[in-house]
């Protein structure tokens, strides 16, 4: 049974929500019903019902029985679509909840779809839009039409769809409406939304008939999802999640639906994540090929592939949604944030720094695209070369590392990803792929492999360092045993260093002095499960991983960025894609034994 309750200045818990999706934007919902978040039209939009971040002013979409109730929800099976059961003393209703998509794919304009249906009794619920503020960019207003009365803001056109709902009224800034459902009773509560476009008006029935349709099309893109391994359930949500977050378009992979989730209640910690990262492209290419996606594959690819291309030589750590690089400002907004934890930021600042890891990345998905039986095509290869020689070059520098902190060091995993590009690229070029020196790739790839011995490993420790000079670990060095760096007794000693230090029960902070700062990091986790059977630990594995699915999904499947190890809760932007990327990771890891 979800958790409906909210605290006094009206914030839901970050476990509470369920994610509902077009392929463009993303809806988030609180156990209570009521949608907190939805940027119109897409993803990267400002978000006109953000009450997420902003309670009093931010908007929202309410659709809630008037007197109290009980929650049980789950997704309709094989789908992105909610569907939530309320029970009171007077009878039980069920909402379901959809991001409508048309007959071959999008629809034109976004179409959010609240079917209402009595079940036994009768009971009363109050629907509402109410948009917000943007952020504090713009306000909303509502006027009449010889169509019926239209919320607009800023560039956004919106309007309400109704079946059986009483009482509409319009304000100066909502809709709201009543519904008395009896058994057997169905109704339609819906908003339909264009940017900068004249607005189509659907029938109230059409919008209803578009819940079947799109469960139908989810169903169908599941029935080509082939999974037959262990953990079925909670692998096929989280491949769900992240379509959610593949921005149709274009192909690019979201990080995640939201900004400025803080990743600490101390504040300061809180970021922008609704861009597409070079790192999480390339983990999500493994999943795409072993779940026998071929369009997502092929379009995740050649999105990533061509947007470097056009903003090279070198990969960028990460793009907008539609493959243009992000300007270098972050926007400050002034609202409270979630539960007053601010700042509430548009952008994000690690876009200018220097990560290598990121050269590791582009090679591991070019590498795994070569090896499933795929062909390059000749001017990516001349551009990947080129990148390969870029790595010879800036191996030695100082970054940022994965983390994107503001200190530069010689991280030691940024070392271990500049060793996985060269290696990767030489043995693409081995196979015909790459033209190129491949002989300098390797002699490179052995220096780095020098310096990590000399500089890299602790002896005292008896484990790989964060980076050079200091003693402290990092736990995103578990990943070098994924890659292949180091699978014995170094890697062995390191993941069981780790897990010491920086372990909370079978969660993970991610580097030293983080437990100070913020809660534990999802990905390292799962990470650790694909790092212990890939050193021979596979009992290990297998029972961390049993845990994890256990503790960590909410209960609907979805998963933050971070948690709290002593009370469960999510903290940071939600769904994270590297989450659940990890977690599909594991479970594959597993299967492959």
């Amino acid at each position: 049974m979800a958790d409906a309750a909210r605290d006094d200045d009206g914030y839901a818990d970050l476990r509470s929500y369920a994610a509902i999706g077009d392929g463009r934007t993303v809806a988030l919902i609180a156990a209570d019903g009521r949608i907190d978040w939805l940027p119109l039209p897409n993803l990267h939009s400002r978000p006109v019902f953000a009450a997420l971040l902003d309670a009093p002013s931010g908007g929202h979409l309410v659709l809630r029985p008037v007197g109290p109730f009980t929650v049980e929800r789950a997704y309709a099976e094989r789908t992105n679509v909610l569907v939530t059961t309320f029970r009171t003393d007077t009878g039980t209703v069920r909402v379901t909840d959809s991001m409508n998509t048309g007959v071959a794919g999008r629809l034109p304009w976004a179409e959010l779809a609240r079917r209402v249906e009595g079940i036994t009794g009768e009971v009363e619920l109050l629907a509402e839009v109410h948009p917000g503020t943007c952020l504090n960019t713009a306000a909303p207003w509502s006027s009449q039409t010889s169509a019926g009365p239209v919320l607009r803001i800023g560039r956004l056109t919106m309007a309400v769809r109704t079946l059986g709902v009483d009482d509409i009224t319009t304000r100066d800034r909502a809709i709201t409406g009543r519904i008395t459902t009896s058994s057997g009773s169905r109704h339609l509560f819906a908003l339909v939304a264009t940017d900068r476009e004249p607005l189509m008006l659907p029938d109230p029935e059409s919008i209803d008939a578009g819940i079947d349709r799109t469960i139908e099309n989810w169903q169908t893109w599941s029935a080509t999802f082939r999974w037959d391994g262990a953990w079925a359930d909670v692998v096929l949500r989280s491949a769900l999640a992240l379509k959610l977050l593949i921005y149709a378009p274009t192909g690019a992979l979201a990080a995640a639906a939201t900004t400025s989730l803080p990743e600490s209640l101390s504040g300061a910690k809180n970021w922008d994540y609704r861009y597409a990262w070079t790192r999480d492209s390339a983990y999500a290419l493994t999943a795409l090929f072993r779940f026998g996606l071929r369009e997502e594959t092929h379009g995740a690819i050649s999105w990533l592939l061509a947007t470097i291309r056009r903003h090279g030589p070198d990969p960028r750590i990460l793009y907008n949604l539609d493959g243009s690089i992000p300007d270098d400002q972050v926007d400050v907004r002034d609202v409270p944030g979630w539960r007053g934890v601010g700042p509430v930021v548009s952008g994000n600042q690690a876009r200018g720094q220097l990560q290598l890891g990121v050269f590791g990345d582009l090679f591991s998905i070019v590498r795994l695209y070569v090896d499933e039986g795929n062909v390059l095509d000749a001017e990516t290869g001349r551009m990947l070369a080129d990148v390969a020689d870029s790595t010879c070059d800036a191996w030695r520098s100082p970054d940022s590392g994965m983390w994107e902190l503001p200190e530069e060091q010689h991280y030691v995993t940024s070392k271990m990803g500049c060793w996985k590009a060269l290696t990767d690229a030489a043995h693409l070029a081995e196979v015909g792929q790459l033209a190129g020196d491949a002989q300098r790739w390797t002699a490179e790839a052995e220096l780095i492999r020098d310096w990590i011995d000399e500089y890299g490993w602790s002896e005292e420790r008896g484990a790989y360092v964060w980076y050079r000079g200091s003693d402290e670990l990092d736990a995103s060095v578990v990943l070098h045993a994924i890659s292949g760096y180091d699978r014995g007794l170094r890697m062995q000693r390191t993941l069981d260093a780790v897990r010491a230090e920086l372990g909370a029960g079978p969660h993970l902070y991610r580097f030293t002095g983080a437990p100070d700062e913020e809660a534990t990091f999802v990905a390292c986790s799962f990470w650790m499960v694909s790092a212990l059977h890939l050193t021979g630990r596979t009992d290990e594995a297998h029972a961390l991983l049993t845990q994890l699915v256990e503790d960590v999904p909410n209960d609907v499947g979805l998963m933050a960025e971070m948690l709290d190890p002593d009370t469960g809760d999510f903290l940071g932007n939600l769904p994270q894609a590297l989450s659940h990327l990890a977690l599909i990771h594991a479970a594959i890891s597993l299967a492959e034994e």
